[in-house]
């Protein structure tokens, strides 16, 4: 309900018994709809699962949708993904435009499996056309979309980015600090980008106690695209976890 919508309610049901602030009317409403929410999120989870558990070892790449072709990181997202690919791992991605569409570019390019994973917003296009048809996914839920990238993957790489990769980057951070997922690289593509974040987090969050050193040590910021396939492998061949929890 629009917030317009939502005064104009309340001011009509003023009188009314309320419970929360609410009316007895409109919270039945609300109550009725979340309950009935529940199944949709629970389809889309069976979809996904049922999907992703068919796609074999695989990693999730992520970026700006705003970079074009002619930036070099989308050719190095390209070079990254067929790096990845030759290894024999899925290459997951959002689905999008910019750095998603090359990495799922490069994994076509060579013969990998390459995944994307939509979400549904406001204006959003169609997804990019070097997906995978049976692995081409699109989901209404963000929490939902993050489980499918997290679970399967035995690596995380990140090129520049906006708040979307940002979000990602600190979630997996967030995950594997609690022990709530088993440990997998995380890769940093772009050092000239990525320094300024790195400069900060020691200089702010470390220099004032709310991060520790083996907290930086999770993340390895690189430009080489050899380093990152290698060092992907290298632990896929140690752990062989192919969920992470």
């Amino acid at each position: 309900m629009a917030a317009n919508k939502q005064d104009e309610y309340f001011i009509k049901n003023d009188s009314k018994e309320s419970w929360g602030g609410f009316s007895e009317e409109y919270s039945s409403k609300m109550f009725s709809t979340d309950s009935w929410r529940v199944f949709r999120i629970i389809s889309e989870f069976v979809e996904g699962f049922e999907t992703m558990s068919q796609i074999g070892p695989s990693v999730s790449i992520f970026g700006s949708a705003r970079l074009k072709p002619a930036s070099p990181y989308y050719n190095l997202a390209i070079d990254v993904a067929q790096h990845i690919s030759k290894k024999g791992f899925a290459v997951i991605t959002g689905g999008g435009p910019g750095i998603m569409e090359a990495a799922n570019k490069g994994a076509q390019s060579v013969n990998g499996a390459s995944c994307g994973l939509g979400i549904t917003l406001p204006g959003e296009g169609a997804a990019n056309n070097f997906i995978d048809l049976k692995y081409n996914l699109r989901f209404r839920y963000f929490f939902i979309r993050k489980v499918m990238f997290i679970r399967y993957a035995q690596g995380y790489v990140f090129l520049p980015g906006g708040v979307g990769t940002l979000d990602e980057l600190f979630e997996a951070l967030t995950l594997i600090q609690t022990r709530k997922i088993h440990p997998f690289p995380i890769y940093l593509i772009g050092s000239s980008y990525w320094k300024g974040l790195m400069d900060w987090l020691i200089e702010t969050p470390l220099a004032h106690g709310c991060i520790t050193t083996d907290d930086l040590k999770l993340m390895q910021i690189t430009d080489d695209p050899e380093e990152v396939a290698n060092g992907i492998e290298r632990h896929y061949q140690r752990d062989r976890s192919e969920r992470n929890f």
